[in-house]
């Protein structure tokens, strides 16, 4: 008997993890989009600190990242528990906030062109600046830019496992919470090094072809960094928008299905026919974020303007 139950409890333990590990994977694929965005926006967080606190900082915000999934996992476990049913309200709010925070990014140089580049940069021109205060509000900002972000994480990792058990949901939160976070700011870490990385091996002297080959490599460093981040923005905003596409789809079942006819009507080439299927939800689900994200922006601007007429 003790044998059997042994037996039966070490199954049990393996079905779980098949689980954990099978809703981690699609947990992933669904937050890969906020991760572009997370990655550009932290590490353009650090603009304007010293290459020598760089990396403190990077790690200040990834302590204040952990403490805030800290607050966001058990309280997303909670909401699982006690009201599942507000689990698609939250997801398509997180899918409307992604959205119009991917419209605002689009929208913002339009609106207020160089307005905070101006802002930034004066800030730091002016001697009586106290670097120690600046560094520390970039901190704070960089990490309540993450709160928001993880909670995006958060809420769409949640829906992707609203079925599975309590124990599964708990630790596929806490796998990706830990994922996300290591992940993201180790990346941050190396990109806003990578310049340094690049200068210094271009200050490298010798005349060997291993020399050579290490200059290059630091020119190329160089050279990639801006480019780098800009493709990091611009991949970012899209994935944005087809993941938060892509969940305001799916929780309106009219627009999900039409969608998926499109896509399938593509399927006709058995060589590209699946390439072209793929491609064009990824396309149709962009467009329903951006469409999704300008209504939002209007709407937020509009209910601003009401607010301050009222106000005033």
């Amino acid at each position: 008997m003790a044998g059997a139950s042994l037996l039966a409890l070490l199954d049990d333990i393996a079905t779980v993890l098949d689980d954990v590990a099978l809703m981690t994977k699609v947990a992933a694929k669904k937050t890969a989009g906020v991760l572009g965005d997370d990655l550009a926006l932290n590490a353009e967080q650090v603009s304007g600190i010293r290459a020598d606190r760089e990396l403190p900082v990077v790690w200040a915000v990834a302590k204040g990242s952990l403490k805030n999934k800290l607050i966001l996992v058990p309280t997303a476990l909670t909401v699982s528990w006690i009201a599942p049913w507000l689990i698609v309200p939250l997801l398509m709010l997180g899918g409307a906030y992604l959205c119009f925070e991917g419209f605002e990014k689009l929208a913002h140089p339009l609106l207020h062109p160089d307005a905070e580049n101006e802002t930034h940069h004066a800030e730091l021109a002016n001697p009586k600046t106290d670097l120690v205060t600046f560094e520390r509000d970039k901190i704070k900002g960089a990490i309540r830019t993450d709160f928001v972000l993880s909670a995006e994480i958060i809420v769409i990792t949640l829906g992707a496992v609203a079925t599975m058990t309590f124990m599964v949901k708990a630790v596929v939160l806490s796998v990706i919470a830990l994922i996300m976070t290591v992940g993201v700011y180790g990346v941050v870490a190396a990109i806003v090094k990578m310049d340094d990385a690049g200068l210094y091996l271009c200050q490298k002297t010798g005349a060997g072809l291993w020399m050579k080959i290490q200059r290059k490599v630091g020119r190329t460093c160089l050279h990639a960094t801006p480019y780098l981040m800009r493709l990091l923005t611009i991949v970012g905003t899209a994935a944005m928008f087809m993941v938060g596409g892509g969940i305001l789809i799916h929780g309106i079942p009219v627009a999900h299905h039409f969608i998926e006819y499109l896509a399938q009507s593509t399927n006709t080439v058995p060589a590209i026919g699946g390439v072209l299927e793929t491609l064009t939800s990824w396309l149709l689900n962009i467009l329903a974020g951006i469409v999704s994200g300008a209504l939002a922006l209007a709407g937020v601007t509009m209910a601003e303007r009401i607010y301050k007429r009222f106000k005033d």
